[in-house]
């Protein structure tokens, strides 16, 4: 049987119990932190980005190797890496055909997450 991992968030208003395949990237905002899943789905979070690493860190234990860290404003899906484009400062992400997401970061940030990938091609 196939058990899909979920991430478990509470806060003292809202409970989300996301699956973490579906999930294609987090989001800074200042002391909040947007979920964007495949579905287009959006889901806020009163917690920063460190504190989203920490709790996928805890939760996910071996699966928190899907996540990266790209910059100062996201984690990110390796799962979904389809473009990364250094110069134009631009990560793509997407499944290949139901959606496709644009992100700006930074060209040394794009350059950590291209590596990751040469040096590990998997």
């Amino acid at each position: 049987m196939n058990r899909s991992k979920y991430l478990y968030l509470n806060s003292r208003d809202e409970f989300f119990r996301v699956d973490i395949t579906k999930i294609v990237y987090f989001e800074s905002d200042g002391n909040y932190t947007h979920i964007i899943l495949n579905n287009k789905l959006k889901a806020t979070v009163c917690m920063n980005l460190a504190q989203m690493q920490e709790i996928l860190a805890a939760s996910l234990k071996d699966s928190a190797g899907t996540f990266a860290r790209i910059g100062k404003r996201h984690i990110v899906n390796l799962n979904y890496v389809y473009q990364i484009a250094i110069l134009r400062q631009k990560l793509v992400l997407s499944d290949g055909e139901n959606f496709e997401y644009n992100l700006s970061v930074s060209k040394d940030a794009l350059k950590k997450l291209r590596d990751l990938y040469v040096s590990n091609p998997a």
